[in-house]
């Protein structure tokens, strides 16, 4: 009995949409790695990209526990000299939430080149509404 491989001109992709309204932060990123990975399929191969394309809507409803909202900082470097930026999660929700749900997924995906073109495939928006209607994508409840 041989394995299978999947190749990367034979992955069918589907659409899905999560509405982030009311969940938890990390644990509706884990979900969304996992499909942006392919692991939820019975065709997933490690070093192939077979996972599919997501849509988050109503980022900025997301839910955290504790005090993450005053304690955890957002960092980056703008490339001047002494300019290292860092702000709150609440700054960050208030101006960006977006941003934060996908710095969520891209940090659980691999860290190389892999990773990169599956975090391409992830689109968070802000409110309800999202550009993509006409690739019919499918609800997902996590």
């Amino acid at each position: 009995m041989k394995s299978f491989v999947a190749k990367p001109l034979e992955v069918e992709r589907n659409w899905f949409v999560v509405d982030a309204d009311g969940k938890t932060l990390g644990r509706m990123a884990s979900e969304v790695a996992k499909i942006l990975r392919g692991k939820h399929k019975p065709t997933y191969t490690p070093h192939v990209d077979t996972g599919d394309f997501v849509i988050i809507i109503n980022a900025e409803k997301i839910k955290v526990t504790g005090k993450k909202l005053d304690q955890k900082m957002y960092r980056w470097h703008t490339g001047y000299l002494g300019h290292l930026r860092e702000r709150t999660l609440r700054e960050m929700m208030q101006t960006k939430p977006e941003k934060v749900v996908f710095a969520a997924v891209k940090g659980m995906l691999p860290k190389n080149s892999l990773g990169n073109t599956m975090a391409k495939k992830l689109k968070v928006y802000r409110g309800p509404e999202h550009e993509h209607q006409a690739q019919k994508p499918v609800a997902l409840e996590l």
